[in-house]
């Protein structure tokens, strides 16, 4: 049992997301996931923190720029949750929202982010990610 969220929901999505993404979305900084592929999932998902982190130039300088410690953040967890509202194709307007160069923008969506929530305490999953979208408490055919 989590204290903000008060009970899990195992019907909820997760999201795999690397830190520093994961921590910036939970910091409210990041409020667009740029992805390859649109999405129609709608409302309140977790967000997964992968076990390792982006190591790309652009995430090193987020990481300095939000002045984050990345020894310090939650990996392999459920580290909090936040509502999933709009997906549409990127605009070069989007470089502030996202986080990343507007190059990396060019064909891929925005998948719009509000209301974060950060974990008092990350939680452990039952199920690790197994694509895009996985169920952290239950198995994908279990309902």
């Amino acid at each position: 049992m989590n204290s903000i969220i008060g009970e899990i929901d195992l019907n909820q999505l997760a999201l795999g997301v690397k830190h520093p993404w994961a921590e910036l979305i939970l910091r409210g900084f990041k409020t667009l996931e740029i992805r390859s592929q649109p999405t129609n999932v709608r409302g309140r998902i977790y967000i997964y923190s992968s076990r390792r982190p982006a190591t790309e130039e652009f995430a090193r300088r987020a990481v300095s720029k939000f002045d984050l410690k990345l020894d310090e953040l939650s990996y392999g967890l459920l580290v909090g949750d936040v509502e999933l509202v709009d997906c549409r194709p990127c605009t070069p307007e989007d470089t502030t929202a996202s986080c990343v160069p507007e190059e990396l923008l060019i064909g891929k969506y925005s998948w719009v982010l509000a209301n974060p929530r950060m974990f008092a305490d990350p939680l452990t999953v039952r199920f690790l990610p197994y694509g895009v979208w996985f169920y952290p408490f239950r198995r994908r055919g279990d309902m």
